[in-house]
């Protein structure tokens, strides 16, 4: 929790350009003088709290959010932590609780469950109680804070003190953080908190998708909570207060100067004079916020431009009639070995191939030109690290390929030990310091939760526990976006809309920055310019059919970031939601793509949400099609951005299934998602392998289901589903090759160990199985391009690597963090090796590739194929695989995959081992109902 008092001597130092210099010996006399004065005197402990008595878990709700609840530091603080490496209290105190499960959980039991995880009871125990917060004095509301791990306790008497002290808890714990995002949402990161490339990519990448005005933030909520009655008033009352909240504690923690001290690092405040301010939130930060949100966890798909070159590609490499066919099997849009959630058979239809496609609009080969989102480079901003970070930005921003995060594994009280379902599920969000996510319990009239939010959002608990319920999400990708070929006319500037020559609508942002303590990157300055349409913002150009056209990408959410609110609030009302039926229809008045999952003492239940558009009959999803009327989605209503969606029973759910699991794999039968990928091997059946057996031995406990998350955690997806069909191809006959024996022995001894990524011991920093890691590091992009690029040809090869990744190991630049994000294995090649190879082998395969690649279907010449591979990758050092970062030296196995922290403020923590899982999890078994 942030200091609460005036500053100290640290506080009121001027701190220069930059800490390397500033750090040197001759002034640590200087700043641990200063920093010997206490931050803050401790906050009266309350003794009158008990545990609160609305809780049906029984103790057996458990929860952990790395690397702790608070996210704010102050100046002194940052700087101890940057010479000293100290930790401001609770920053990082469930960091080690989750890093250590990798190597705990084999000898986990229900009674250990909580040296890995936090008591998520609600309530704090009188002899835990840390600190007491009135918050602006008021009388209505108390903030509570535990001394374990300091997450606030919000316990109000009025709905608006209890949402102001949301909001108020929100500042304590993640001010910085908030600001950083409402100006990433804006386009205006850069002039806020420095020029640094990653900067320069982050505001780009979410405002290409959503370029919004402070009039349209506006709009949205003025629509979202004027058409939702009663719910919208008090969402919008709700939101209010919660600023409040905010903004007291900004102004308190102003004029205390105990505000974070990267305000100071980048320029904004005067650590001497304290001039400068923080700005106010408002009700549009809050939209703002949620677009950035929206984009990267919850709006299914785009790539329908890549798509059509990808399509194209295969028609001139086998003609029109085959090279559909190829593309077909490669796009695995129904395949029927993929891991499903919905299980049971239902089928739920959406997005199909049409039998007889309308209104395609192809591009001209050679014609597609990606649209410029950044002009009039000046200074910083037009090097080659700048200009790299735009196009990492714009290819993350289009793709198909979204952050597919998050997991799941929920069993019925039929197969458990006690009777009642047991989930463990969480979202998987990244890992940063401070955590996008904070944890809360808030209680108040109508509200009663506690569980994880995303900072600046926090008014209600996104996803977490109610007084008898648990709920959480998984990202989903269904295909809520569209792309549309308008044609232009009069200029580039101008397009047909139902034969109207109508003008584009151009938004623009300029920004500029130059060096700060924080940020040591030049002065520089940019343009962001992005044309929009009624059919969405422009995104390329091309031609059709020799017409000049401009793709523009439409999704169901654009402008409607605000909606979901009402959703949110319902998951939190304990008078709503009472029954899988009322978790369900909470989960509906969400726009997001999420797989819904929701378990309380007798129930479980699953939904998938998101506007999912009704489609004018035969058109394809995949590909662009002509902005006309013909091919709109039915009902749209361009001036709102509303349409006809799919009724609540065409999205897959279901209630009280045996078991589901979801990493992001298909929801269901028939019910295709946007991104590539959902084939025979995904990273879902990691689990699905893990939890079936646990369900059909029967009497799962917590930390059996548990165990299972965990293992799945530390497994390599390509070693334990498709690497035993490789070495029975190469293993068809003795191994002569001396080096290729060698790494056949010991792939095939990591495969017996059970192909997991783990240390040889706790903190050994150092691999069990070392070399057979790296050489399939190694390995698998050789064996891939060796197996598929001789029949696909160098370009279409290409093109289907733009629409799915080859790999995504754990020490790849992958994803919305780069490497050392943890979430791996969810996009690659995994499907078409296993079915190609099984197709050689000889075995059946359902849904096989139209042709066969590996040695064009000769076994013998498939195997020299993998041998030759084989021993390229053997002759390659780890420091060549692993070739280091910012982080790790080069050949450092272990660190490449580590899990960091990304820092996003001036608190820097150690790394983890690599795992596989949520960022947030739950570990929840209710005993009773109300």
């Amino acid at each position: 929790m942030p200091p609460s008092n005036p500053r100290t001597t640290l506080d009121r130092l001027r701190t220069p350009r930059r800490f390397p210099k500033f750090l040197k010996a001759a002034s640590l006399c200087v700043l641990i003088a200063g920093l010997l004065s206490p931050l803050s005197p401790a906050a009266a402990a309350d003794t009158s709290t008990t545990v609160a008595a609305n809780d049906y878990c029984g103790g057996q709700c458990s929860d952990i959010l790395p690397p702790g609840e608070n996210g704010n530091a102050t100046l002194a603080q940052i700087l101890l932590n940057q010479v000293f490496g100290t930790q401001p209290g609770h920053a990082e105190d469930q960091l080690g609780l989750y890093g250590n499960l990798a190597s705990g959980y084999s000898t986990l039991t229900d009674a250990k469950i909580n040296d890995f995880f936090n008591d998520a009871s609600f309530g704090v125990a009188s002899n835990q109680v840390e600190s007491t917060t009135k918050p602006g004095g008021r009388t209505d509301v108390t903030i509570v804070r535990d001394k374990k791990t300091g997450v606030p306790h919000i316990t109000g008497t009025t709905r608006y003190g209890t949402e102001y002290g949301a909001g108020y808890a929100a500042a304590q714990d993640r001010l910085w953080l908030m600001d950083v995002f409402r100006h990433v949402g804006r386009g205006q990161l850069t002039s806020f908190a420095g020029g640094a490339a990653s900067n320069q990519g982050l505001e780009q990448e979410f405002w290409r998708n959503a370029p919004y005005t402070e009039a349209d933030l506006q709009a949205q909520i003025d629509e979202a909570t004027g058409k939702a009655g009663a719910r919208g008033t008090q969402a919008l009352a709700d939101a209010n207060a919660y600023l409040d909240g905010i903004n007291s504690y900004i102004d308190a923690s102003d004029s205390g100067r105990y505000f974070p001290g990267e305000y100071v690092l980048t320029g904004h405040k005067d650590s001497i004079t304290n001039a400068g301010t923080i700005d106010h939130f408002k009700l549009t930060d809050l939209v703002a916020l949620a677009s950035v949100i929206g984009s990267l966890f919850g709006s299914g798909g785009g790539g329908e431009v890549n798509n059509a070159l990808s399509l194209l590609a295969a028609q001139s490499q086998y003609g029109v009639t085959e090279g559909t066919k190829v593309w077909e099997s490669f796009r695995e849009r129904n395949d029927p070995e993929a891991a499903l959630t919905v299980h049971n058979g239902q089928s739920f239809p959406y997005a199909a191939r049409p039998d007889s496609p309308q209104g395609e609009a192809l591009p001209d080969a050679g014609s597609v030109a990606q649209e410029p989102l950044v002009y009039d480079r000046t200074g910083s901003a037009a090097t080659a690290s700048a200009t790299g970070a735009s196009a990492t930005a714009a290819t993350t921003s289009l793709t198909s390929a979204k952050r597919g995060m998050s997991n799941a594994l929920v069993v019925s009280g039929n197969h458990t030990a006690s009777g009642h379902p047991i989930a463990v599920f969480g979202p998987q969000t990244g890992y940063f310091a401070p955590q996008l996510l904070m944890l809360q319990e808030i209680q108040g009239p109508g509200i009663s939760a506690r569980g994880a939010s995303f900072a600046g959002l926090s008014m209600y608990v996104e996803l977490g526990r109610g007084q008898d319920y648990s709920w959480s999400a998984t990202t989903s990708g269904q295909d809520i976006i569209d792309t549309y070929a308008v044609e232009l006319c009069q200029d580039d500037y101008h397009y047909l809309y139902h034969g109207t020559c109508t003008a584009m609508d151009k938004v623009e942002r300029t920004n500029s920055w130059k060096p700060t303590t924080a940020d040591g990157t030049a002065a520089g300055s940019y343009r962001m310019q992005v044309y929009r349409t009624k059919y969405g913002p422009v995104e390329y150009r091309a031609t059709v059919g020799g017409k000049k056209v401009a793709y523009t990408t439409l999704r169901s959410s654009y402008m409607h970031e605000a909606d979901s609110i009402i959703g949110f609030q319902m998951l939190n009302d304990p008078d709503y939601v009472k029954s899988p039926a009322t978790f369900q229809s909470a989960a509906q008045n969400i726009n997001y793509t999420f797989n819904w999952f929701y378990a309380d003492s007798a129930h479980t239940a699953y939904y998938n949400s998101g506007d999912n558009p009704v489609r004018a009959s035969g058109v394809d999803a995949e590909f662009p099609v002509w902005a006309q009327a013909a091919y709109e989605w039915q009902n749209w209503d361009p001036a709102t951005n509303t349409a006809s969606y799919t009724p609540a029973s065409a999205h897959p759910n279901s209630v009280d299934q045996d078991y589901y699991i979801s990493w992001n794999n298909k929801q269901a039968k028939d019910y295709t998602t946007a991104s590539w990928g959902d084939g025979s091997v995904h990273r879902g059946d990691l689990l699905e392998d893990r939890v079936s057996k646990l369900v059909a031995a029967g009497g799962v406990t917590r930390s059996a289901l548990v165990k299972a998350m965990a293992d799945a955690s530390l497994a390599d997806l390509r070693a334990e589903d498709v690497l035993p069909n490789l070495l029975k191809v190469v293993n068809g006959s003795p191994v002569t090759d001396s080096t290729a024996a060698a790494a056949v022995t010991k792939l095939s001894a990591w495969v017996t160990a059970g192909a997991k990524r783990t240390e040889t011991s706790s903190g050994s920093h150092t691999y069990a199985n070392a070399d057979a890691i790296r050489l399939l590091d190694a390995w698998w992009p050789l064996l891939v391009k060796a197996e598929f690029q001789p029949g696909l040809g160098s370009d279409l090869y290409t093109a289907f690597g733009s629409n799915l990744p080859v790999d995504e190991a754990p020490s790849a630049g992958h994803g919305p963090t780069g490497s050392h994000a943890g979430s791996s294995f969810q996009y690659g090649w995994w499907s078409y090796v296993d079915k190609d190879i099984r197709t050689v082998l000889g075995e059946s395969v359902q849904g096989g590739l139209s042709q066969k690649y590996c040695g064009a279907g000769s076994l013998s010449a498939c195997r020299d194929a993998l041998i030759s591979s084989l021993k390229e990758a053997a002759g390659k050092s780890a420091s060549t695989v692993y070739p280091g970062d910012d982080q790790c030296s080069a050949g450092d196995q272990w660190c490449a995959d580590s899990i960091v922290q990304r820092t996003l403020g001036g608190i820097k923590h150690g790394k983890i081992t690599w795992q596989n899982r949520p960022t947030f999890q739950q570990v929840v078994e209710y005993t009773s109902h109300r």
